[in-house]
Parts: C-alpha cells; structure tokens; sequence
C-alpha cells in the first residue's frame, strides 16, 4: 500500500503535513528518514500530522511511526497529532499511550458549548 504525504506551511512557519495512504511497513522508514529532516530544517516550528485521510495503519508499520514520533519528541515537544480516527485510536492506544497526549483536541474551542444555557433553559425564546 503506497503513502503520500503532502506539506501545507501557514502564515506563523508551521507546518501540517496530510497523509494520505496507508501507513505499513515499508513506507514507515522512508517517513521517518523525510519527517526527520522536516525537523531538522525546522527546529522552531510546530509539526502537526494530519491523519484524516489516512486509510489503512499496518501493524507492523504502526511500531516504527510510534517510535519515530516518541523520539523526535524526545528533543523537543514539536510534533503533534491531528484528525485521528476512532478505529486507529485504539491500535495507537495499544502501542504508546503517551501518543495520546499528542494529539490536538479538535473540539476544543466549539462555540456551541454554552448555547444551551443562553437559548435551551429560556421559558420564552420568542415573543408572539
């Protein structure tokens, strides 16, 4: 299964990298050798890689990108996960449970939190 990952850098210099593929054993080495020259050549920028169209995670491939995030980690707190699916958290909960922390909380600013308090609980939410 092939892997393709593409760059995307904002206005700040950070860079999201889009996988797209499946992640196995035989493109997990050549990633690892590419994400750690991205971090190299960028050491002040965050690394975020987005998972979403990811549609496949080998397990044998998913032991090398865990090790590979955990080392380059290891340095400095670069790297960070995004758009994880559900079906992948649990093979990445069963390799590394640090990974979780990793991961960027992608409802964290959701503006509908505090609507129901505003409109829900109203006794009169128009007027006639």
């Amino acid at each position: 299964m092939t892997m393709k990952a593409r760059l995307r850098t904002d206005s700040s210099g950070n860079i999201t990298i889009m996988m797209e593929g499946g992640l196995d054993f035989e493109n997990s080495m050549p990633f690892k050798r590419e994400l750690e020259g991205i971090v190299k050549d960028n050491p002040t920028c965050q690394i975020t890689l987005d998972l979403n169209r990811l549609d496949f995670v080998g397990s044998s491939g998913i032991g090398y990108f865990v090790e590979t995030i955990k080392s380059l980690n290891d340095q400095k707190d670069q790297i960070r996960l995004s758009n994880v699916r559900t079906e992948f958290l649990k093979v990445f909960k069963l390799y590394d449970l640090d990974l979780m922390s990793l991961m960027i909380e992608e409802f964290d600013r959701d503006e509908t939190e505090g609507m129901s308090q505003m409109f829900a609980n109203r006794k009169n939410t128009y007027q006639n």
